[in-house]
């Protein structure tokens, strides 16, 4: 009986043996990939949480220098965070921030650099949709009125489409086509939800240029006859 178990486990040792002599390879490859996938993507997050934790440090920066009304320390912050963390939101953040104290203080080439990068190269669509309203505002008034409609056209999320139509609305009024800027501003108007702020501001706009806008339905609704 002994014998038998002996020749048994023999037996199942030998197809051990030839299983691992042809498969051994491939399964020890399949191991190293698995767990150096595993490794790279536990580096790969630490890497992105220690990027997160130094650009919170230098946005912090850039935001006491806005508190305290320091243009040019806010200009050299975000000039640190943009080359540096330039792909987290923080970076993305602190330009906007840039932007509007660098504007305040009458940088205005320096506040239309810092909201053209975010409105280029931000990952998130919200922060560039802020950047391009933001930076249409500056160009307005700059006289630069092609280069402000050229950033309320172009890739402009749903969302914030009615702010993008009441801007446009605001310089086609400005460039004395009161027809184009009419239809801007119905956009907006009937892309604003009812309660939304800025809707009465925008029936004050289509009043003056002789609309009435209880002849006005939202998008989607057909107008009063």
């Amino acid at each position: 009986m002994a014998r038998h178990l002996d020749l048994e486990e023999q037996e199942q040792l030998d197809e051990l043996k030839h299983f691992w002599n042809q498969y051994g390879n491939l399964i020890t490859w399949i191991l190293i990939v698995i767990f150096g996938s595993v490794a790279a993507w536990n580096g790969w997050q630490y890497w992105q949480r220690r990027q997160a934790v130094q650009a919170s440090f230098l946005y912090d920066e850039v935001e006491r220098a806005a508190v305290g009304g320091d243009a040019a320390r806010v200009e050299q912050a975000f000039k640190d965070i943009k080359d540096k963390f330039g792909r987290t939101t923080y970076a993305q953040q602190a330009g906007l921030l840039a932007g509007r104290v660098l504007a305040e203080t009458g940088k205005a080439d320096a506040a239309k650099s810092a909201l053209q990068w975010v409105a280029s190269d931000a990952s998130d669509e919200g922060l560039q949709a802020v950047a391009k309203l933001r930076l249409a505002g500056l160009l307005v008034q700059a006289k630069d009125f092609d280069g402000a409609l050229k950033q309320l056209t172009s890739g402009v999320p749903r969302e914030f489409e009615p702010l993008a139509a009441d801007r446009r609305g605001d310089i086609y009024n400005l460039q004395g086509n009161k027809d184009q800027a009419k239809l801007e501003y119905m956009k907006a108007w009937q892309g604003f939800p009812a309660d939304s702020q800025y809707r009465p501001l925008v029936e004050v706009k289509l009043t003056a240029l002789g609309v009435d806008v209880q002849t006005l339905k939202p998008a989607g609704e057909p107008a009063k006859s």
